[in-house]
């Protein structure tokens, strides 16, 4: 017989988190090349730099981190580049306020659309588009 998950007597209001922000890693070939292209399709900035390890910043806040794929640090590999498609199952989605601006840099950017600019179910826009790596990424407009 399967048994139900326990419920805890604290409201979930009562646990003491009151912000949680969302930082995805990706292991990258190119740290520095995946870092210039993120930072001029999403119009972001640098938070570290390097040839291993970036962060990539916007409004302050952390965004996205990017790892070389073969630099292992204290942690060891972080995922095998062999296994394809990157990112299978994992979308990297950006909500952003420039939305169209952000649409016009990546057609700058000659990016491979997977779906063109079109309105969600949700009402708001959104962009599919792999980056340099394979990874899929979607731009979307805020919710109306």
């Amino acid at each position: 017989m399967q048994q139900r998950a326990r419920r805890s007597a604290q409201p979930l209001s009562d646990l003491g988190t009151e912000n949680v922000q969302l930082a995805p890693l990706i292991c990258v070939h190119d740290v520095p090349a995946s870092s210039i292209w993120y930072r001029q399709l999403l119009g972001c900035t640098s938070g570290h730099g390097g040839d291993e390890y970036e962060r990539l910043v916007a409004g302050g806040q952390l965004v996205l981190q990017l790892h070389r794929w073969d630099v292992e640090h204290e942690h060891g590999p972080l995922g095998d580049p062999t296994l394809r498609p990157y990112g299978n199952g994992v979308l990297l989605w950006f909500e952003l306020d420039d939305f169209d601006a952000a649409v016009g840099r990546a057609v700058d950017l000659k990016v491979e659309p997977l779906k063109e600019r079109h309105l969600s179910e949700n009402g708001n826009w959104e962009f599919w588009l792999r980056d340099p790596d394979g990874y899929t990424v979607v731009l979307t407009s805020p919710l109306p």
